[in-house]
């Protein structure tokens, strides 16, 4: 059984691997325009945690992480449906090297990642304010050395990174930048740029690291100026209806649990947990970017409520559990989701609560950020991540979907 971050790397693969399918397929119909950036971003390591002031194995605080960025994009041609639905929008795939000020403590990571961005508002002739996110995985982090010292005995380095237990990890990036026309083929943007990198609880330890910073680059349209041709056409956009559609996902996962005993020892459970689920979301489109509804949510967690079925310590010193029966492990909840909804992608975010559960496990509300990537008009990936109490996360959500009544 592949473990949840080989899951992960497979996933994020197809996702660029789609890009570039998608993006070759319309090139042969010259239905897309080409483009080629370059950024740099110096970011702000928000200190969410000790490690970074300081109390790692260096001693030295970590502050800061610069990174440059090398990218490819299309634009749909305005003479196409979607072209003239969405005339800004662009979308692609990216790489990365990130260094650290600090890169003895947490790795240099490599990043490989889709990204999606458009015009939010036209300001002048020539300048506008966009957007963008970024959403993959990040390769070649120091990771935490908790379970292979203990094993081994040695505690003196158990926390020689207490942030991220794992070599790979997502990536999730939103920009808000100032897009400079400086000619009919070069474009200047820059910014505020925000990331968050995590292994969605499939190792310890998850802290996760966050940071804010700035983002400036340069992007080259190959081609003709999309800009006098999306004006020109920008009369012949077809109308778009408001309407339901119903999407259906059935994902899974795993993860990792601590367990903490009524004398307050907390520890590491050996091992991972598996953890599956599915969802019915009726969404209505108010209009072609923006979609909202109620999602009856489902899920089985194997690492919940095992606190009730402890039973002591196993010579190891592991604790051992008696199995607690499938509907103490089980919810069912309902959840309150909104969607952007552009070409290939779709980004919703939902809060929600269970409704029929038993433990105090899954009685907590939770948040769910998922990302769709349209393989037909019907037929979707689904990568999601869900928290509990904003702030804990709970697990991965990778799986697949189907969009009954889609009108894209």
């Amino acid at each position: 059984m592949p473990s949840a971050r080989s899951f992960l790397c497979r996933t994020m693969l197809l996702l660029t691997l789609l890009t570039v399918a998608t993006g070759s397929a319309c090139a042969q119909d010259k239905r897309i325009t080409h483009q080629i950036g370059f950024d740099l971003r110096p970011s702000y390591v928000v200190p969410t945690h000790s490690f970074f002031d300081g109390n790692n194995r260096t001693g030295e605080p970590v502050r800061q992480m610069n990174s440059v960025h090398l990218k490819y994009a299309f634009r749909f041609n305005p003479n196409t449906r979607w072209g003239l639905l969405y005339p800004h929008a662009y979308q692609g795939i990216g790489i990365s090297y990130n260094r650290f000020d600090n890169p003895g403590t947490m790795g240099s990571p490599v990043g490989v990642y889709v990204f999606q961005g458009s015009r939010i508002a036209r300001l002048t002739d020539a300048l506008s304010l966009d957007y963008e996110w970024n959403f993959g995985a990040s390769f070649g982090w120091k990771k935490g050395r908790v379970e292979e010292e203990i094993d081994a005995g040695n505690r003196e380095n158990i926390y020689y990174n207490e942030i991220t237990g794992s070599a790979i990890n997502a990536y999730i990036n939103a920009s808000f930048l100032l897009n400079w026309q400086l000619s009919p083929h070069w474009n200047l943007a820059a910014g505020i740029d925000l990331t968050h990198y995590s292994n969605g609880n499939t190792h310890y330890p998850n802290a996760g690291i966050n940071l804010i910073g700035g983002r400036i680059g340069l992007v080259h349209t190959f081609g003709k100026d999309t800009e006098e041709s999306t004006a020109a056409s920008s009369s012949l956009a077809p109308k778009y209806s408001s309407h339901f559609c119903y999407d259906v996902v059935l994902y899974g996962a795993t993860r990792k649990q601590g367990f903490t005993q009524d004398n307050g020892h907390a520890q590491l459970l050996p091992g991972v947990f598996g953890v599956a689920g599915f969802n019915f979301t009726p969404l209505y489109s108010f209009n072609k970017y923006f979609r909202a509804g109620i999602s009856l949510d489902a899920q089985y967690d194997e690492s919940s409520n095992l606190k009730e079925y402890y039973v002591g310590e196993e010579n190891n010193g592991h604790p051992h559990f008696y199995r607690p029966p499938f509907y103490k492990q089980f919810g069912i909840g309902l959840s309150a989701r909104a969607e952007l909804s552009m070409p290939i992608f779709s980004i919703g975010i939902g809060i929600g609560h269970n409704v029929i559960y038993h433990g105090a496990d899954n009685g907590d509300f939770y948040q769910i950020l998922a990302l769709k990537t349209f393989l037909t008009r019907s037929l979707f990936l689904h990568v999601g991540y869900q928290l509990n109490k904003f702030q804990y996360p709970n697990n991965l959500m990778l799986g697949v979907g189907w969009r009954f009544h889609g009108k894209r």
